[in-house]
């Protein structure tokens, strides 16, 4: 299945099933509250009520305000290698807020405070029922699905220090969507193996294969759990492939106006325009 957060004409948000040409009313305000509803696979496959067609529907981020953003850094071996760090033992952790999140087709809003703003397509892994110190099946059992995330990154903030928080923590800038799919319907299922990919103004700057992933899903699961209860809806951002602006030799980031085109195979894609944050220059002015 597919689940998503539209956003409706009248200012709101519903949970939806995703189906070939139209949306199926899920009953709830958001899927992160569908999510923690028991019995929520069996009340969203046997839903009925179409709400709209897919063609136009505006995407809210899949979980608008999860509890957790927990993300990974360096998790894929041909981009550790490219940024020359040693494998890791552990995940490199580090969080996210429910602020930065915006839907697949939103605008990416460009902070006027960096001139390092760089592109990350990841596998975003939803949770779908709590769990702590989860092992093995019961990790599994935990995963919702999985949708893209675009962790931009403000590159100059995330090396001021040792840690990476106030790099990857600016409004509006993280795209999730367009929606959430099952891993029944993944090759690979709660470990699948998918194409990832960035596109900048057409242009491909990153493509790979969930593959490539050091620590897997189920894994992250079992670490992150380790420390913390996961609950429904929050979500976990896997890392991100190669070929981001940062390693590149002379490094390369983004502007306002061009368009940022994260996509994986079988989850969609999130298509964002960057644009100047004009809050910041009205304020400044």
């Amino acid at each position: 299945m597919k689940l998503a957060t539209i956003r409706t004409l009248e200012g709101r948000t519903r949970a939806v099933r995703v189906d070939d040409d139209h949306l199926v009313d899920l009953g709830a305000a958001d899927l992160g509250e569908f999510l923690a509803t028991s019995g929520w696979e069996e009340r969203a496959a046997a839903a009925t009520g179409h709400v709209a067609e897919v063609r136009g529907a505006a995407y809210a981020p899949v979980v608008p305000r999860p509890g957790k953003v927990v993300c990974v850094g360096l998790n894929y071996r041909n981009h550790i290698l490219e940024m020359g760090r040693d494998l890791p033992e552990y995940p490199t952790l580090f969080s996210k807020y429910a602020d930065t999140l915006v839907g697949a087709n939103d605008d990416i809003v460009k902070p006027p405070e960096t001139d390092e703003f760089d592109w990350e397509c990841e596998l975003a892994v939803v949770i779908g029922a709590p769990v702590r110190r989860a092992r093995g099946v019961e990790a599994e059992r935990a995963i919702a699905g999985f949708a893209v995330l675009n962790d931009i990154t403000c590159r100059d903030w995330q090396f001021r220090t040792r840690e990476w928080l106030q790099g990857k923590n600016w409004e509006a800038t993280t795209p999730l969507g367009p929606y959430l799919v099952t891993p029944d319907e993944l090759p690979g299922g709660v470990r699948p193996t998918l194409e990832v990919s960035t596109r900048i103004d057409g242009e491909t700057v990153q493509k790979d294969t969930t593959g490539d992933l050091l620590f897997d899903p189920v894994a992250l699961v079992e670490y992150v759990s380790t420390m913390i209860t996961l609950r429904p809806g929050d979500v976990i951002a896997t890392g991100t492939p190669g070929g981001v602006g940062h390693a590149r030799k002379p490094a390369r980031y983004l502007s306002a106006g061009q368009v940022v085109t994260t996509e994986i195979a079988g989850l969609g894609r999130c298509e964002n325009t960057v644009v100047d944050d004009l809050t910041a220059a009205e304020v400044s002015s």
